[in-house]
């Protein structure tokens, strides 16, 4: 797993003596294949190795050329982790034509607070509680255990939302939902990225946001299914419908492989090779995987506890949680979850029918899964930075297209300019904004302090995610629609700004390089950036300009 722990090695000449093998309990029946796979790992050129059979090398060779030539294990170990994404998905957006029904039904029509506060509970309970829970729930029961629990609660808040008879029931059964939320996009990205081989790691751990935008589009869809069923058993299945996404994840989870790099950390020496066996297509590339990942486990425990405060005392750690901080607080501020909350209570503002409302809805949801698509071959190959910089400032435009439409004269006028606006928005918000925070917060913290790193970017998004859930039926009574989205345009200005100064570039960089990055003061980094724009500027208008400046000597020079 040589890409994800992002370790450069300095190996020793003792590391293959018998002594190794033998000081880890339980291994010294595979003390033969060990050896191999470690030399395996040091000639790093199969085709030299002479402890290769014919038949491996040939394996070796084929996989070379067919990089997605992976056993089935892997595939499923990330079937499970998209399925668990898809539940988190519907778990968000069912409640979006539900709560049409249900304020009627508990007399909170008029009662804004209330509104806002069942809507974005989840949230508060995902950045408060879950994020960090999710640390020691992981220590103690593993990925696999992890994923458990938070399907078992995400099934059981699914029931009692459907069957809750007050606002005050369904706010607790919101509360558990919420704890489910927290685990499992805490677990889910992680546990894909320990089990896949490196060659394949990028495109397979973005499944995690492909997946929940498709359960976002699959809870839209689960809203229309029942729409037209008898009031209020309508609203109760739409909410009761994200039980059946949980409980396949529930039964998946029971075949799957557990993490190697957690049974190893745990010292279950033995069951970590068996589950590598199971991921990799020759047991020689499993015991160099061993070899790879016991080195690094080992490195962590020479470093001792963490301190979690590292974050913010030490420079190059402070420079990339501001930075994870800006596109994970962007990804709630650019306003794109007032549309995946609340679409349908805004498309009915516009004057159109409930079921006019709940239908509009579903086309935002199937745009934002079509277009998160292109984000797996593009985040790679373009870059982040690009994809937000060019992102913000249309996303700005239709929000203030959307705002501004609400003044059109009849109502399905304004449904059609609103739903375009909101429809055009999402176009360039999934392949941008959507994946790119996730990505890129797991990025830029060094290995030793990963896990509080995501923490604190995951915190930070469900926060913010609840302040923007909380507010928005308030912000739409002081403000009225236009005000209301076009606060959020200005928004992204903001993001723009803060993106273009204080957001380094992670396409391509190694963890090592990723530290002379953000060993840079964040003054060097702005003036660099002015630079560059100042230069863009000249060769826009014709001027002659010389290659684009280095940031530092990592970098490629490009005209």
């Amino acid at each position: 797993m040589e890409e994800d722990l992002q370790v450069s090695f300095e190996v020793k000449e003792n590391k293959y003596s018998s002594a190794w093998v033998e000081n880890l309990p339980g291994m010294e029946t595979y003390r033969d294949i060990l050896y191999r796979g470690a030399s395996l790992y040091r000639q790093r050129d199969f085709n030299n190795d002479d402890d290769l059979t014919d038949e491996e090398r040939a394996i070796l060779k084929k996989e070379s050329h067919n990089r997605w030539m992976q056993p089935f294990s892997v595939y499923y170990l990330c079937a499970v982790s998209a399925m668990a994404a898809i539940a988190q998905g519907m778990d968000e957006t069912v409640i979006n034509g539900a709560q049409i029904y249900f304020h009627k039904e508990f007399g909170i029509e008029n009662r804004l607070n209330i509104q806002g506060l069942l809507n974005a509970i989840p949230f508060l309970i995902c950045a408060c509680v879950a994020s960090w829970a999710s640390v020691p729930l992981n220590e103690y029961l593993g990925r696999r255990g992890a994923i458990f629990v938070a399907c078992f609660l995400s099934a059981a808040a699914s029931i009692w939302e459907a069957l809750s008879p007050s606002w005050q029931m369904l706010l607790g059964g919101r509360i558990v939902l919420g704890m489910a939320i927290g685990i499992n996009a805490a677990t889910g990205p992680v546990y894909s990225a320990e089990g896949t081989p490196p060659s394949i790691r990028g495109g397979l751990v973005m499944w995690w946001q492909t997946f929940t935008a498709f359960g976002i589009m699959i809870g839209y869809i689960m809203d229309v299914a029942f729409m037209d069923v008898h009031y209020p058993l309508n609203w109760r299945l739409m909410l009761g419908s994200t039980v059946v996404a949980p409980i396949i994840v529930m039964i998946m989870v029971v075949f799957s492989p557990e993490s190697p790099r957690w049974l190893i950390k745990k010292k279950k020496y033995r069951q970590a090779f068996e589950s590598l066996k199971r991921l990799r297509n020759l047991p020689v590339q499993a015991a160099r995987d061993f070899f790879i990942i016991e080195e690094s486990v080992e490195e962590e425990r020479k470093a001792g506890p963490v301190n979690p405060l590292e974050l913010f005392t030490v420079p190059r750690n402070r420079r990339a949680a501001l930075a994870a901080w800006i596109v994970m607080f962007m990804q709630q501020f650019c306003g794109v979850n007032v549309i995946m909350y609340y679409s349908s209570v805004i498309f009915t503002q516009t004057g159109v029918s409930t079921k006019d409302a709940i239908l509009a809805s579903l086309g935002a949801g199937i745009l934002n899964f079509l277009f998160a698509l292109p984000a797996i071959p593009t985040i790679d190959r373009w870059g982040r930075r690009p994809l937000l910089l060019w992102t913000f400032p249309l996303m700005s435009i239709f929000l203030l297209f959307s705002g501004f439409s609400f003044w059109a004269s009849s109502s399905h006028t304004r449904l059609g300019l609103v739903a375009a606006g909101i429809y055009l928005f999402m176009i360039v918000y999934s392949p941008g904004e959507g994946p790119v925070p996730f990505t890129y917060s797991s990025e830029v913290f060094p290995l030793y302090i990963r896990t509080w790193g995501m923490s604190f970017a995951t915190a930070t998004t469900w926060f913010f995610s609840f302040i923007l859930s909380f507010s928005w039926p308030d912000m739409v009574k002081r403000f009225t629609p236009q005000g209301a989205f076009g606060w959020y345009a200005a928004w992204c200005v903001v993001g723009e700004v803060w993106i273009f100064f204080f957001v380094p570039e992670t396409k391509g960089y190694t963890l090592e390089e990723l530290d002379i990055i953000f060993g840079k003061s964040t003054r060097e980094h702005v003036r660099y950036q002015i630079r560059n724009a100042k230069r863009s500027l000249k060769k826009l208008f014709g001027a002659e300009v010389g290659p684009k400046e280095a940031f530092c000597t990592l970098d490629t020079l490009a005209a």
